[in-house]
């Protein structure tokens, strides 16, 4: 098994807000498509959300406000999944919840570091 990392990527939008209905069901729904995951024995690590703010340094004294200064696409999230190759992770991304918001997933192989 190979480890993939699925990262979330959305549009910023600090002005929609939603109810805590609204918000109780977009949670239901990312927990169902990654307890559906967990259930196969793929999920590698369950990952975390991003928050909005953040810094990127372009040098050690070049530093920006924001992790994408320069695009309202930001990365809101990722979890790491196993999978046998590239086409099965890319099937495991396709039942994520961030589509129905606009975003998408960016499905990548991870390396491991040499010790």
């Amino acid at each position: 098994m190979t480890e993939f990392s699925l990262i979330f990527r959305n549009q910023q939008n600090p002005d929609v807000q939603f109810s805590p209905e609204q918000m109780q069901g977009i949670l239901n729904q990312w927990r169902d498509w990654i307890g559906g995951i967990a259930a196969q024995n793929k999920l590698a690590n369950p990952g975390n959300r991003l928050d909005f703010e953040g810094a990127v340094l372009t040098s050690p004294t070049v530093i920006t406000d924001g992790p994408y200064a320069e695009t309202k696409e930001i990365v809101s999230g990722f979890i790491i999944v196993n999978a046998q190759n590239l086409a099965e992770a890319v099937e495991m991304a396709k039942g994520c919840p961030v589509f129905s918001a606009g975003g998408s997933v960016e499905v990548r192989s991870i390396i491991p570091m040499q010790k």
